[in-house]
């Protein structure tokens, strides 16, 4: 099953967003690097930040495989919800080799790519 709220907004402007973009096209490169999105298409917070995160992701050409799209309840309950902590959402979790290297949460003050680009950011340069 997959969200309504991830169909990349198609005004998205990706040259806007160059250093988010190269971020998730770096990581495309990377078949280790999975994208795991607990969303709802009826929460208003996962309408405002799927779309621009799904049209990052597609700038980044980043594959559609290793994103799972997990719908969840009003009660936010879905897949997977319990074992990844998850109770706000969206929440968006980045892994690599099963470990998480980023987390996104509904309450962030940053878009969720820019928030997640800046994450990966800081923990490839402390790696």
């Amino acid at each position: 099953m997959t969200l309504e709220t991830m169909e990349p907004t198609p005004t998205w402007d990706a040259d806007a967003h160059e250093d988010t973009v190269d971020v998730f096209a770096e990581l495309a490169e990377d078949d280790a690097v999975t994208i795991t999105v607990w969303g709802g298409d009826w929460c208003k917070d996962c309408r405002a930040e799927l779309p621009d995160f799904g049209a990052a992701l597609d700038a980044a050409e980043f594959p559609e495989d290793r994103v799972e799209e997990i719908p969840v309840d009003r009660d936010k309950n879905g897949p997977l919800t319990d074992e990844y902590d998850v109770e706000l959402i969206a929440t968006i979790v980045v892994e690599r080799d099963g470990e998480e290297i980023a987390r996104f949460e509904e309450e962030e003050p940053v878009p969720a790519a820019v928030y997640l680009a800046d994450q990966l950011r800081e923990s490839e340069l402390s790696a």
